[in-house]
Order: structure tokens, then sequence, then C-alpha cells
């Protein structure tokens, strides 16, 4: 079996596969063409609506540009894009969290997510303990490291234990000794 490069562009790559088989005493040789898309850059071409959940099957991808396009939430799925090293969604008017399943890129050297409104702690681990402000600014909502914002825990055991004391205050009252 042989690869042979025959096209490539700044996004395209065709590989032919040659392989040689003998069947019935007969040599043959199989070619097959694979195109390889190893970045997209889909950047001002005023979509609208959501990011298709679909991209997140695109596992070879190491590049990906979405900015100035959609809205809605990041893609959870877009976690399994294992291969990716570059990543801009910025200028989009995309909401809610950043998917902690976006911590699983262990590849990606560059995220951009600025103007945007995201909210929310932003994911730690593996890459994303690399960045820094400059990849979540303009989302006014998000809060954790990098960004000196820090998150305020209102739906955490705190709260929950602040609640059963303040209840057992008001029920028990206490009046010193009698």
């Amino acid at each position: 079996m042989k690869d042979e490069w025959l096209y490539s562009s700044a996004s395209f790559v065709i590989y032919e596969i040659h392989v040689n088989v003998t069947m019935k005493r007969l040599d043959m040789e199989l070619t097959k063409t694979l195109p390889i898309f190893p970045s997209m850059d889909l950047s001002n071409n005023q979509f609208c609506g959501k990011i298709q959940e679909d991209v997140g099957q695109l596992i070879s991808l190491q590049m990906l540009n979405f900015s100035h396009n959609f809205i809605g939430p990041i893609p959870a799925l877009f976690g399994n894009l294992v291969a990716l090293e570059s990543l801009d969604l910025s200028s989009n008017k995309l909401s809610g969290r950043i998917p902690s399943e976006m911590t699983k890129l262990t590849f990606l050297e560059v995220l951009n997510l600025p103007n945007n409104n995201l909210v929310g702690p932003i994911p730690h681990g593996y890459q994303f303990d690399t960045f820094d402000n400059d990849s979540y600014s303009g989302n006014l909502g998000l809060c954790g490291l990098p960004l000196s914002k820090q998150c305020v825990n209102h739906e955490g055991p705190n709260r929950l234990h602040h609640w059963w004391w303040n209840m057992k205050v008001l029920k028990y009252p206490s009046f010193g000794k009698l």
C-alpha cells in the first residue's frame, strides 16, 4: 500500500491510497481518494440559528472558525473534536455555559470566545488552564480563573447549610437560660 499526496490548499487536502491486491492469480491495484478537511473557516457568513450538533462528529478537524455568525449555546459535542488545535467562536451571540466536555480538547492551543453572552464558571483542566483573559473578554457573565471575577456559588451546599441552620434557629429560638 502506498499513499500519494495529490492536492493541497489552506483548508483542503486530498490523498490517494493505492493497495495492490491479488485475487485468483490476478494482480489489481485499488485506488481510493480520501478528502481530508483539517480546517474549516466559515466566519462572517451571516449564518443564523444555533451551531449544529453534527459539527461534533468532525473529529479530524484541527482548526474551526465560526466567528461572526451564530446564536445559542456551544454544543457539548464540541468535546469530541479531539484533534482541534484552534477554535474561534468570537463575536457571535453565543449564550449559556462553556461545556465542561471541551476540557477533553488536549491539543487546543488557541481559544477565542470573546464578545459573546457566555455565563458561569470557566471550565478547568488540561488546555483550559493555559488560556488567558483575552480568550474570554466581552463575556460579562463568565467568572473564575483566569478572569479576576470570582464565581459566587448560589446553589451549592453552603446555601443549603445556611437555609437549614436558619430553619433551626427560627423553629427553636434561643432565649438563654430559663
